[in-house]
Formats: C-alpha cells, sequence, structure tokens
C-alpha cells in the first residue's frame, strides 16, 4: 500500500513539474513573440543560444563529462538539426497566432514515428498509423489550406516539427556515447555559430523574398527592456527544461508526456493577451486531433 501511494504520488509531481514546464515554455515563446517586435527571429536565436552555450560551457568546466564520444558527425547533425528547428519554430511565432506555432511544432512525434519507420525500420502499428492520420488531418483543419497548398508561414512551422524530429532521432543514435550536456552543446553552440555566420554574409547577398528571414542585418540591442526580455527568455527556457526533466524523471512518460500538450492552450492565451486573434471551432478541431495523435502514438 506504502509503494502504491509513494508511486501515486510521485505521478501527482510529476505532473505537477510538467504542467509548470508547459506553463513557462508557452510563456517563453509569448517572450519571443514580443521580442520580434524589435527584432529578427535570427538575432532572437542567437542570443537565446550564445547565453545557453555560456551556461552549458561552464557546468562542463565545473563538471567535465566521462563518457568517450565519438561519431562526430552525429553530434554536429543533431545541432544543425535543432537549430533549423528553432529558427523556424520562432520564425513562425512572429507571423502567425502563438498557439497555432506552438501547435504545428507539436507535429514533431509524427515526424519521429516516420523517421524511425523508414531510418530504423521500426514498426508501425495501428496506434501509429491512425495517430499519423489524425495528426495531418489535424493539420488540414488548422492551416486549412487553398486547393492543395500551404500558407508560406504554415509550411515553415511544419518544417520546424521535421527538424526538430530529426534532431530528437539522431539524440536515440548518440544518447549512450555523449553526455546529455554535451548534446546539449552541440545545439546551443550551433544555434549561436550558424547564426553568427548568416549575419556575416547577409550584407553580401540578396536572398529569395522567402528566405530574407535567413539573412537579417544585425542590429545590436540597445534598449534595456529589450536585453530584460532576452535575459528572461534564456532564463525561462532553461527552467522550463529542468522542470521537464524532473516531470519524465517523476512521473510515467505516458502520462506526463500528454500533460504536456497543455503548453498549446496556455499559448493560445498568451498569444490572445498579445493580440492574436481566438482560433475558430476548425482551428480548436485542429488542435485537438493534434493532441490525440500524440497520445496514440504513446501507446504504439
Amino acid at each position: 500500500m506504502k509503494r502504491k501511494i509513494a508511486a501515486i504520488n510521485a505521478i501527482d509531481k510529476g505532473i505537477l513539474y510538467m504542467l509548470a514546464s508547459a506553463l513557462i515554455s508557452a510563456l517563453n515563446g509569448a517572450v519571443a513573440k514580443m521580442l520580434g517586435e524589435e527584432m529578427s527571429a535570427l538575432e532572437i536565436v542567437f542570443f537565446r543560444n550564445l547565453i545557453g552555450t555560456l551556461i552549458i560551457l561552464s557546468i562542463l568546466k565545473h563538471t567535465p563529462t566521462v563518457l568517450p564520444g565519438g561519431r562526430i558527425h552525429l553530434l554536429l547533425f543533431r545541432g544543425f538539426f535543432g537549430f533549423m528547428a528553432m529558427i523556424l519554430f520562432f520564425y513562425t511565432i512572429t507571423t502567425i497566432p502563438l498557439g497555432v506555432a506552438i501547435t504545428l511544432n507539436k507535429t514533431s512525434p509524427l515526424f519521429v514515428a516516420i523517421l524511425a519507420f523508414f531510418l530504423m525500420k521500426e514498426h508501425l502499428n495501428h496506434y501509429a498509423i491512425a495517430a499519423l492520420l489524425l495528426g495531418f488531418t489535424g493539420v488540414i483543419f488548422i492551416t486549412q489550406p487553398t486547393g492543395f497548398s500551404l500558407q508560406y508561414e504554415h509550411l515553415l512551422g511544419l518544417l520546424g516539427g521535421f527538424f526538430a524530429a530529426c534532431a530528437y532521432t539522431t539524440i536515440k543514435k548518440i544518447r549512450n556515447i555523449y553526455d546529455a550536456r554535451v548534446i546539449v552543446l552541440s545545439f546551443v553552440g550551433m544555434g549561436t555559430i550558424l547564426p553568427a555566420i548568416l549575419f556575416i554574409v547577409a550584407p553580401y547577398i540578396e536572398p529569395p523574398k522567402n528566405l530574407a528571414f535567413l539573412f537579417p542585418q544585425f542590429v545590436l540591442p540597445t534598449t534595456v527592456a529589450t536585453w530584460t526580455l532576452i535575459a528572461f527568455m534564456a532564463t525561462i527556457s532553461t527552467l522550463s527544461q529542468w522542470l521537464l526533466t524532473k516531470a519524465y524523471t517523476l512521473g510515467r512518460a505516458g502520462i506526463v508526456g500528454v500533460i504536456s500538450y497543455a503548453n498549446i492552450p496556455f499559448a493560445v492565451g498568451f498569444g490572445w493577451m498579445l493580440s492574436d486573434p481566438f482560433p475558430n471551432l476548425w482551428v480548436w478541431i485542429g488542435i485537438a486531433l493534434i493532441v490525440l495523435a500524440g497520445m496514440l502514438l504513446k501507446k504504439s
């Protein structure tokens, strides 16, 4: 009986940690949306990852890694995929409603299932197949495409989910040979170096209009308010990741994973407070289908 009570309490704590993580994750998106009025999405990515790189390097200096490493190309791929997922995510946050941007990013588990099927030869059972059908039907309800074409911003949101899935799939390949901090460093490090390169080459090229968001002019923030928001975003991002880790440590993965979808209604609320239009019925149906798809994938 005592063991059962302890297990229930652990699950309850896991749920509370995940709810807190979901709330702060949505708040992080709201802060990014606010910063998008003052700076480009690439600058947001650059400063967020620069601060993260400094934090991880200081932690590694204090407590060095003991895992052997190897397969450096996969570590670099993880960093590249993570950067692409983040820049596309932050760009869509600044161009479409926050709740929709976060929901499209939540399609990453669908792409993970597809990648695992083709690259790792993992079996897709009936739960996974149903999840894929429901999830991508949900995307159609949310984006409401005209004919066979999606709006460009919605397409970038889906691409962000795809690159996030690529990053997660790569982590599975290297999690036993690299310390988690080194894997995170590959992400934040690449998310610092690549934007810096793009800023350097931006004055010398004329990119297509659809790719102009990758080559903005670098403008150093000058106001205290902007720097405060940057520091706040970096802090709450780290806090959200810590809470998420605690949630999966204390609770059952299937339960706390479902609770993670709470960041969608939180994001809708924050977006509405920032003047986003409130989602219509079709968008809510699409959100529900994507959440249901995520729940089914956890059963597969």
